[in-house]
């Protein structure tokens, strides 16, 4: 390991500029290249360096990163801390006893959630005996061997996957990484989400294998769904229209462009005994709904869940005229009544954004609606009130009266 307990004399470090530390006063844990004034020592990708303003006060302790637009991400902000194994040691503790008090027993569950858990760019999630560990940032990959260490033994699971295969790394001067980390060759492992069955496909799944952030989601669809007829849009692996049916649902017609997506769809309803209620449909989502809406079909349910169409808010503009229409069209396919589940991923278009999104998709539609409840990811998906950035996942429950 580079860092170890006994601190070197002089760290490398990162100076701001005059008035660019009022962010990391407020406790955001990112500094942004062109608050850096300079750079002293020579510190390497990922490297602990300590973050000073103008006139050489202490900040905090951040992992460098040369090549991005985000010179350093915060690991802490009081100088008397050392980041070394201890201190990922105890963070990781903090960020299981979270999850084991507010959802003891769940099989799987996003153990660590980067920033909001106070470990910048570091994503770990648990399938059963298997971790999946993301880690798209400098300092999470500079610290990679270590933390797979510390999960082992904190977590006693018999394995874990990497996926450090996300976008952002190019941006970062990383390489993606993915294969088993620790423990036996892994690929497809098998869970349970309120009792129904599921695999998540750590090696080419989306994320790490499976949305765990929309867990309560499906369970509210699940309590609503009795007797009625859903349309689940960019349906995925079906985890949504799983739920659905095994809750009671009349019928559910699942709609994606991808064939892989939706074979394990039709796994996941094989497996669970519920296939006999289901329709897939291997469809552009945005074509097939204006399909549904010419041939005067009508729905009482309708789940959107789009993949990320803003992931900057320099692409919210583009990304707004996509929602508006998808949800348009949903509330047009409503029958009086009805209920629809709509989401967004993006991190460039904000909660605010998206409700006027949607309101100005009903009035579009010429229907009234309301909406019963504002939906996000759950417990174990915590959003740091320094750190909005966190709050990716928006939704809204609709009722078209």
């Amino acid at each position: 390991m580079n860092q170890t307990a006994s601190r070197p004399l002089r760290l490398p470090g990162l100076r701001l500029k005059a008035g660019r530390e009022r962010s990391l006063l407020r406790r955001h844990p990112w500094v942004f290249s062109g608050a850096v004034d300079r750079v002293e020592g020579n510190p390497g990708l990922g490297q602990t360096v300590a973050v000073r303003s103008a006139d050489g006060a202490f900040l905090g302790w951040g992992a460098y990163s040369p090549d991005s637009r985000i010179a350093a991400r915060i690991w802490d902000f009081d100088e008397s801390t050392v980041i070394d194994v201890p201190f990922f040691r105890a963070r990781l503790a903090r960020a299981l006893a979270l999850r084991e008090r507010l959802l003891p027993g769940e099989q799987a569950v996003r153990l660590v959630h980067a920033e909001s858990d106070g470990l910048p760019g570091l994503v770990v999630d648990r399938y059963g005996d298997v971790l999946t560990l993301q880690a798209s940032s400098a300092g999470a990959q500079h610290w990679r061997e270590a933390i797979a260490d510390l999960l082992l033994e904190l977590t006693g699971v018999t394995g874990i996957f990497e996926r450090s295969d996300a976008d952002s790394l190019a941006v970062e001067g990383l390489q993606p990484r993915t294969g088993t980390l620790r423990g036996p060759e892994l690929g497809e492992v098998p869970f349970q989400e309120q009792g129904l069955r599921f695999r998540a496909n750590l090696a080419h799944g989306h994320k790490t294998g499976f949305y765990l952030d929309q867990r309560d989601n499906r369970a509210l669809l699940g309590s609503l769904c009795a007797g009625q007829e859903v349309l689940d849009c960019f349906c995925y692996v079906g985890a949504f229209a799983t739920v659905a049916l095994a809750r009671g649902a009349k019928h559910v017609t699942l709609v994606d462009s991808s064939a892989d997506a939706l074979d394990t769809a039709a796994v996941h309803l094989a497996d669970n005994a519920v296939a006999a209620g289901a329709e897939l449909v291997q469809a552009d989502v945005f074509q097939y709904l204006r399909r549904l809406r010419d041939q005067g079909r009508s729905f009482d349910i309708v789940v959107l869940d789009p993949p990320k169409f803003a992931p900057t808010v320099a692409t919210a503009e583009r990304a707004a005229r996509g929602y508006k229409d998808i949800n348009l069209l949903a509330f047009k396919l409503l029958r009086p009544g009805g209920l629809l589940f709509t989401f967004s991923c993006s991190g460039g278009v904000s909660a605010d954004l998206f409700r006027k999104i949607v309101a100005g998709a009903a009035l579009d539609a010429g229907v009234d609606a309301q909406v019963l409840r504002h939906l996000g990811p759950g417990h174990d998906h915590p959003v740091d009130l320094s750190f909005p950035e966190g709050e990716y996942l928006k939704g809204l429950l609709c009722r078209r009266c």
